[in-house]
């Protein structure tokens, strides 16, 4: 390389040097002082917790919610406060243990992941596999009973830890107040989905729901103070007007009260202004972060999608593109279908099996479905495309998988 030649990152370091603090105070993930409109939740969570400070074991916790409603962040703003005062508190044996369930969904995990926490020195470190799971719950117990005092684990996203693995080791967790006679567990599970109840076994149900608390969505106006307040805290409350600053609440409040998604959208409108070198967050920057967001998030679900998904989905794209405004049935999206599968090397599903298929994109609202009468050619599923055929189609040649699918195209001329 030229060492003549200016370095592509330097006009980015030339930029405002605030500019990292600032981001990350517009991440959801930033844990600022306080929480507007989640001072009811964590009075009563404290409430339900205080008696570990008197070595007293608290009661059991469910905490529901939708996404974005504030509920992990309570949780780590209650956790924050808690080691706080435990650490005041030198004659106070209480431990926090915090795990993520949607990357430690199994049973294994979460008692290797407790064990790590409960560890006096890194050179007993449970191994993350390796163990038989009796002699893992064994270990697990003797490290609560050596620290003999009150552990509060909370579970976050613990529906998706059932769904994948059953509700064993939280039957293991439950019975430890049972078989221990010096440390003591109270848990607290977090969930996105109410249903999740119905896959645990009874004892472990009535056990765990001992507290039941339901975060609601916030409205506009509740999204706007928590916007207010981290603009605030990023020190840009001067960069944002309060009309476009209510204007990104309302969109938040649109998506089921998602204060996380408001966040994000505030954060990339932050963004976008500095690359318009703008002194003002505009409304065109709140919009043009809309978008970008909604394409990003467009993105993600297409790439997530199953290989046979994926291609049903390329055919409905290329059909589109072939037809025009013309109608897509079903049954020459399977025909299509069935040639872009065998040329990438594998059978066919059944017609039943990806009208199934066609029906999940459908719910997802990637593709809108109906069934319709043809007269003579009897009644058909007829296929609406949602999205730029062309976006999707690029979006999926990207996967190695189906890279070979570019020359596809329909056999025949169509019919409607």
């Amino acid at each position: 390389m030229n060492s003549g030649s200016r370095n592509i990152f330097e006009k980015f370091l030339q930029m405002n040097p605030e500019l990292g603090r600032i981001k990350v105070a517009l991440e959801p993930s930033y844990l600022p002082q306080r929480l507007p409109h989640r001072e009811k939740e964590m009075e009563r969570i404290a409430q339900i917790l205080s008696p570990a400070l008197n070595g007293i074991r608290p009661s059991n916790i469910l905490i529901f919610g939708k996404p974005g409603v504030g509920k992990t962040s309570t949780m780590r703003f209650i956790e924050r406060e808690l080691t706080n005062i435990i650490n005041s508190k030198y004659d106070t044996k209480v431990k926090v243990i915090n795990i993520n369930c949607g990357i430690n969904d199994n049973s294994y995990s979460i008692l290797a992941t407790m064990g790590n926490a409960l560890l006096y020195s890194w050179e007993e470190k449970f191994p993350f596999t390796g163990w038989p799971m009796d002699k893992l719950f064994q270990s697990v117990l003797e490290k609560i009973e050596n620290f003999g005092g009150i552990i509060i684990l909370i579970l976050d996203e613990v529906d998706k830890l059932i769904k994948k693995s059953g509700d064993s080791v939280l039957y293991q967790l439950l019975r430890i107040n049972e078989v221990s006679s010096n440390g003591k567990i109270s848990i607290i599970g977090i969930s996105n989905d109410l249903k999740f109840m119905d896959y645990l076994d009874p004892r472990v149900k009535s056990r765990l729901q001992e507290e039941t608390i339901v975060f609601h969505p916030y409205n506009a106006t509740e999204i706007f103070d928590i916007l207010k307040d981290r603009v605030i805290f990023a020190g840009i409350y001067d960069l944002i007007d309060e009309p476009v600053l209510r204007l990104a609440a309302a969109i938040g409040a649109q998506e089921n009260g998602d204060a996380r998604r408001a966040i994000d959208l505030l954060r990339v409108a932050y963004e976008i202004s500095v690359i318009k070198k703008s002194n003002k967050i505009t409304e065109e920057c709140i919009y043009e972060a809309r978008d970008r967001l909604e394409q990003d998030v467009f993105r993600e679900i297409i790439s997530s999608l199953p290989l046979h998904n994926k291609v049903v989905l390329y055919s409905i794209s290329i059909l589109k593109n072939f037809k025009g405004n013309g109608k897509i049935t079903s049954g020459e999206c399977y025909e299509l279908y069935g040639k872009a599968i065998k040329k990438i090397g594998l059978s066919p599903l059944t017609n039943r099996r990806v009208n199934d298929l066609i029906s999940e994109l459908d719910k997802m609202g990637i593709i809108s479905s109906e069934v319709q009468s043809f007269g003579r050619y009897g009644r058909t599923t007829v296929i609406q495309l949602n999205y730029d055929p062309d976006l999707i189609i690029k979006l999926l040649e990207a996967d190695e998988a189906m890279s070979s699918l570019a020359t596809i195209k329909p056999d025949q001329k169509p019919l409607f």
